[in-house]
């Protein structure tokens, strides 16, 4: 049996712990030939743990051989394969991998992937892209929920000034999910170490009193 074959098989062990040895291994003593069995792997393996050290092992591989089979997965019909390649790139930090972050990622259909998106892109981008990556991430304003919400919060803040006069456009959005995310990821911007539920709350209060800060 190859190696590719042991470590293929031990990747599909029913004992999640044999999964994370065998990840671990794969990383420990790097090998392009790894390469599409990982990836295999990322797209469908359950457990939280395992996919971190599964991208541990891809980050670990030649990147020249790595990055180009990581944004092939951003096509995949599978949502865990494109978030999962999300993640690597972010991980890896290629900036000539922003462009792979596309507007379909950025606002695909699964929260999951989405958020992913955010995440990477906003690490990527470079200064001339940060306007045009904040007017599509502001479009999403108003999605899901606390969790979903917050990371695009950090995304948009990570941008760091830019997305501003985006952001006082949308506190006057006809949706009042836009608005108080909007007055929320302001909120944020102050003060990072608000809570997002909190942010949120204090959002809803500020637009409930027509863009005055309640008195404390």
């Amino acid at each position: 049996m190859t190696p590719q074959e042991t470590l293929a098989r031990a990747l599909e062990h029913g004992d999640a712990s044999v999964r994370l040895r065998a990840a671990l291994a794969a990383g420990t003593t790097p090998d392009p030939a790894y390469l599409s069995t990982l990836l295999a792997r990322c797209a469908v393996e359950p457990e939280f743990s395992v996919r971190d050290m599964l991208t541990w092992a891809l980050i670990r591989q030649p990147a020249a051989s790595t990055v180009p089979l990581v944004v092939a997965q951003l096509r995949s019909g599978r949502a865990q394969a494109r978030s999962q390649a999300l993640h690597t790139l972010s991980k890896i930090k290629d900036p000539r991998t922003f462009p792979a972050v596309t507007r379909e990622l950025l606002t695909d259909a699964d929260d999951e992937v989405a958020r992913a998106a955010w995440r990477t892109a906003a690490g990527l981008a470079p200064e001339g892209e940060r306007a045009a990556l904040a007017a599509v991430l502001v479009t999403q304003l108003g999605r899901g929920g606390p969790e979903v919400q917050l990371s695009l919060s950090r995304a948009l803040i990570s941008l760091g000034e830019v997305g501003l006069p985006l952001l006082h456009v949308a506190e006057s959005a006809a949706e009042p999910r836009v608005r108080h995310h909007a007055v929320a990821t302001q909120r944020l911007l102050r003060d990072p170490e608000a809570g997002s539920a909190q942010a949120v709350e204090e959002a809803k209060r500020v637009v409930a009193l027509g863009g005055q800060t309640p008195e404390r």
